[in-house]
């Protein structure tokens, strides 16, 4: 049994204990006023977990309200635990992105686990059934032993929770760069269906209903959690073990059901999963959504360990737990439906008309305080913001074309390189197959899933070139949202609307937050252009380790609409004869590009332009194309330019080859990495209603040799599939070994 003496509220206000949770001088004396007394222990944990970065967005609120968050199909925007998008015959696609960046850091095999189990909780809170995982991860280059263990361990991590609960991790980007070395990026995507009449949202609506905790029991793993996430790394981060929580994914599997199964009763006035911050964010969050309050007896909650204080039991983030209201005299429905799955389902407290979230333990009140000051009313911060010096440099510089001696020697050795390589090492230890509607498994542009009783599919992908956005935040921030929209393109998708995960240094250097406003202009600017607005998401910020920020990483999750599932196109090459054709026009653009990388060891200069009504444009055109059955593949061009994509077509096409003529020069045409284009394959006997309706121009052929052969103003590259395949596939199992 734990016994511990709390600090009294004096002792907590003389001796600063609260600058140990992350509040601020100026802070307390903001809770004092509120309180119009000193907090005691208990109230100072509510306050700093919910006043964190992580849960009350106190630095990023102003950036966020940037975003275009409405649309005529939105549902549901930012504030719950998931947006929600129309996809029509009264059914609707629910999704959300969000890190999981420090906890795996430190313990990647539970910082991942649990950052997917708590993604998922985000969708099914919402009443919706979840379809489909994604992830975006960021890493070193797997040169130190350290590395590699994150790698491998966050990679088993995702894995291991996927693969239990039955759901399918069908698709998501990996990208390598020193400036990740000690501080990871973990963000899970999940992606639910749901129809519009079962639609629930995490409110305590109702004077005198009751307040039921459901699931596992509560530990003490993952307290101060929110607030962890909310610092920069440091030697010292490794005794922050303890604040990394452990995943079951078999009880969420039970969970799953349970709620699935509940959110069909009018019993359910209110649901919400506890994530960070656990009970008190469920709690403080639902009443001030509802314009109530809460009143919970702590005695209630069912423990896993003896002695926990209410702090303990408040700041748990224990996993697999949901928050509940029901409708006053219907609990032992509620109570009979989670015993079936074996699941606790306990009332423990009452919505209340005082909008006080007021705790009770051991028949006294040890907090009371107004859930809209933990919640709604939460600081917010208008930080400076300053232009980096780099940046200014860097504008200034002239385009650098890297010298290549040999365009195929250096044609592979991009395939080599761990962000481009494949990615078969990853998903080949995902069941993406689970449940059987994966129509497009990883390694295509986006993945496809789908939509059971009907002919439409969903099709999905997150997206980032951080390298961009580092050196240009703002055309990065286009280029994020306008590359995640080209993969649901060129899967026959067109795209609905993002969620998207903010990972950026710590925002209190002024040039970090203009890093993060930059790229929120860039994204917000695209988002509108290309209708995609922005309906859910998460803020990773503090993202340093010993002072080194990383590189700014918004990452973007955008789901689309595959009308039918016939519209389906992947960027295999698929028959000999047929015509390859560029979408696009190719400039001298290597600012950040994986051939500067490769050839000077670090990125510099500008970063490639985009127009995004050029961009707009020929999006559209490859849709239309692909809807009226013209399109037998398609691909974007992205790191390493359209001489990768055409080999990244050829190796998946079974034994076929291509045989193509670009103009120009040749660096540039094969390795360029400039925006817009497309790499689009034909049936001859389409070709004349195609160029009817496109800018492409026709570059090649298909052909039955499996070679890709390459001329370029009387200068020729020819490699072998065998050649292509064996860099390529090598690049990441031979760093590990």
């Amino acid at each position: 049994m734990q016994l511990t003496l709390e600090p009294s509220p004096e002792q907590i206000k003389l001796e600063k204990i609260y600058q140990q949770m992350g509040v601020t001088d100026e802070e307390f004396t903001r809770i004092e006023e509120i309180l119009g007394r000193l907090p005691n222990y208990t109230e100072i944990g509510l306050f700093s977990v919910m006043w964190s970065e992580h849960c009350s967005y106190k630095n990023s609120k102003p950036i966020l309200k940037k975003f275009p968050v409405t649309g005529e199909r939105v549902l549901q925007g930012p504030g719950e635990g998931a947006g929600i998008v129309d996809i029509g015959d009264n059914q609707a696609v629910v999704f959300k992105i969000e890190s999981h960046n420090h906890p795996s850091a430190i313990e990647p095999y539970q910082g991942a686990a649990t950052g997917v189990g708590g993604i998922i909780r985000d969708v099914f809170s919402m009443g919706a059934r979840p379809i489909a995982l994604l992830n975006s991860l960021r890493f070193g280059e797997l040169q130190s032993a350290r590395g590699k263990y994150l790698f491998e361990e966050v990679i088993a991590g995702i894995a291991g929770y996927g693969n239990c609960i039955g759901i399918p991790t069908v698709g998501g980007e990996i990208q390598f760069d020193p400036c990740y070395e000690g501080n990871p990026l973990v963000n899970a995507m999940c992606v639910g269906i749901i129809h519009h009449d079962d639609i629930k949202k995490g409110q305590a609506h109702g004077v005198g209903n009751t307040v039921m905790y459901v699931g596992a029991k509560t530990g003490r793993d993952g307290i101060h959690g929110a607030t962890f996430a909310s610092e920069e790394l440091t030697e010292q981060s490794e005794e922050k073990r303890p604040a990394v929580q452990v995943g079951d994914p078999f009880m969420e599997k039970l969970l799953l059901e349970a709620c699935l199964e509940v959110i069909k009763s009018d019993a359910l006035v209110g649901i919400q999963d506890m994530g960070a911050a656990g009970l008190v964010s469920s709690s403080a969050e639902m009443a001030s959504k509802a314009g109530s309050g809460i009143e919970m007896d702590l005695d209630l909650i069912p423990q896993r360990e003896t002695g926990m204080t209410a702090y303990e039991m408040m700041l748990s983030e224990s996993q697999e737990r949901m928050l509940l209201v029901v409708k006053k005299g219907r609990e032992q429905e509620i109570i009979n439906l989670f015993d079936r799955y074996g699941l606790d389902a306990v009332a423990i407290g009452v919505v209340t008309d005082d909008k006080m979230l007021r705790l009770i333990h051991k028949g006294e009140i040890v907090a009371n305080v107004p859930a809209d000051a933990l919640a709604e009313d939460a600081p917010v911060y208008y930080k400076p913001s300053r232009e980096p010096a780099y940046y200014r440099e860097f504008q200034a510089m002239e385009n650098d074309i890297p010298q290549v001696e040999d365009l195929g020697e250096t044609l592979l050795k991009l395939l080599n390189q761990p962000t481009i390589g494949s990615k078969e090492w990853v998903y080949d230890q995902y069941d993406y197959m689970v449940r059987t509607s994966t129509v497009v498994a990883p390694g295509s542009d986006a993945a496809v899933v789908r939509i059971r009783g009907t002919e439409k599919a969903l099709a999905m992908t997150t997206d980032c070139n951080a390298r961009y956005i580092y050196l240009d935040p703002e055309t990065g921030g286009k280029i994020a949202v306008a590359e995640a929209a080209r993969n649901i393109i060129c899967s026959g998708g067109e795209p609905l609307a993002i969620t998207d995960c903010l990972n950026f240094g710590n925002p209190e250097k002024p040039e970090i937050f203009w890093q993060l406003e930059k790229a929120a202009d860039g994204m917000s600017e695209a988002c509108r252009q290309l209708q995609t607005p922005v309906i859910s998401g998460n803020v990773s910020l503090y993202n340093e380790t010993n002072g080194t920020a990383i590189y700014p990483t918004p990452v973007i999750g955008m789901v689309g609409l595959v009308e039918h599932i016939s519209h389906t196109t992947t960027q295999a090459f698929k028959a000999a004869g047929d015509l390859i054709y560029l979408l696009g026009e190719t400039k001298q653009e290597f600012g950040g590009s994986e051939l500067q990388k490769l050839q000077y060891g670090k990125i510099f200069g500008k970063a490639p332009a985009i127009d995004l009504l050029t961009e707009t444009k020929n999006q559209s055109e490859v849709l239309k194309a692909i809807r009226n059955g013209l399109v037998a593949s398609a691909h974007d061009v992205a790191e390493g330019g359209v001489a990768v994509a055409l080999a990244e077509s050829v190796m998946c096409a079974n034994g076929l080859g291509a045989d193509v003529t670009l103009f120009g020069d040749a660096i540039t045409a094969l390795f360029s990495e400039s925006q817009s284009r497309f790499i689009l394959s034909v049936k001859q006997e389409h070709q004349m209603e195609f160029e009817a309706i496109t800018s492409a121009v026709c570059i090649g052929k298909v052909t039955n040799t499996p070679e890709l052969r390459i001329t370029v103003n009387n200068e020729h590259v020819s490699l072998t599939n065998n050649q292509l395949i064996s860099a390529w596939k090598g690049a990441i199992p031979c760093l590990l070994n």
